[in-house]
């Protein structure tokens, strides 16, 4: 396909209505609503003669997409990365793998980060959000991850065939899947991250529960709920700031042919600026793929 938008709201919707009227060929990967389906009544938004619910503004923008001929795939996406000769961007979801010339992620902010202590000092300190980046750091040591997913499983999968041992902290909640005998799993609430001075640089040296269980691991790998748009540009290196992606006017990430559009961007957590920067990117992406 020429462009794959994950995430079916405002900006991803906006970005697949500019993008295929621009002739790309366009496909949305959805897991269901999102945040704006929880808004009670939308007012503030231009053309609305009455207040609408964020449900209604939702389908009817899906279903004009729909309308232009835009596909939908529902699935969890849990990672992205380059293809092999470097000429279009893969989307691994739980269950396959999607090749396009240009992605734009447009699945919202992560707007819940967990207020565990140790957490945020210890990134890149043997707190990590990428496991396909950096599982090779930890050949032959525990490595751990935080989540309870699909997420959460795609991201111990990986780390297997490198550390001596993986562990699955869910933080005081149940699996969602099922997992292998090869991944100890621990179900208590985690209460801190715990770090020790190792040649001179203070790291990770396990995790604490709230029943006082002290696990000695090595690296700790963030992956709760589900994999936003932060999170999976992240693991393809395109550059965050403080929890927002980083983009040019175009909605550009620093990734070629990866771009990004709405509350993934920061600022204003409005409809109206989620679709402007999906119209923005949606074009924009559309004139990359015809010039590859």
């Amino acid at each position: 396909m020429d462009i794959l938008i994950i995430g079916s709201g405002p900006a991803g919707i906006s970005a697949a209505l500019y993008a295929k009227r621009a002739g790309a060929d366009v496909t949305v990967i959805s897991r269901g609503s999102g945040a704006l389906a929880k808004a009670e009544r939308i007012e503030n938004y231009y053309g609305l003669a009455e207040p609408v619910s964020g449900a209604e503004l939702e389908a009817n923008g899906i279903a004009g997409a729909k309308r232009l001929g835009v596909k939908f795939v529902e699935g969890e996406v849990v990672g992205l990365a380059m293809n092999d000769d470097f000429t279009g961007l893969v989307v691994q979801t739980a269950k396959e793998k999607l090749e396009a010339g240009a992605v734009i992620l447009a699945a919202g902010s992560t707007r819940l980060a967990p207020k565990i202590p140790g957490l945020k000092e210890m990134e890149g300190k043997g707190v990590s959000y990428c496991a396909i980046c950096d599982a090779f750091f930890y050949r032959g040591k525990v490595a751990a991850v935080l989540g309870e997913g699909e997420y959460a499983l795609h991201e111990a999968e990986i780390l297997l065939p490198h550390a001596s041992k993986v562990m699955l902290f869910t933080n005081g909640k149940e699996p969602t899947i099922a997992i292998p005998d090869s991944i100890e799993v621990h179900k208590e609430k985690v209460s801190a991250v715990e770090a020790a001075t190792e040649n001179g640089t203070e790291r990770v040296s396990g995790v604490m529960t709230e029943d006082g269980t002290f696990t000695p691991v090595n690296g700790l790998f963030v992956a709760l709920g589900i994999a936003g748009s932060v999170d999976l540009a992240r693991k393809i290196g395109a550059a965050v700031d403080n929890n927002r992606i980083v983009t040019d006017a175009e909605m550009a990430t620093n990734v070629p042919g990866l771009y990004a559009a709405g509350d993934c961007n920061g600022g204003l957590l409005q409809v109206v600026k989620a679709a402007y920067e999906g119209a923005v990117a949606g074009l924009a992406a559309a004139k990359y793929v015809r010039k590859r």
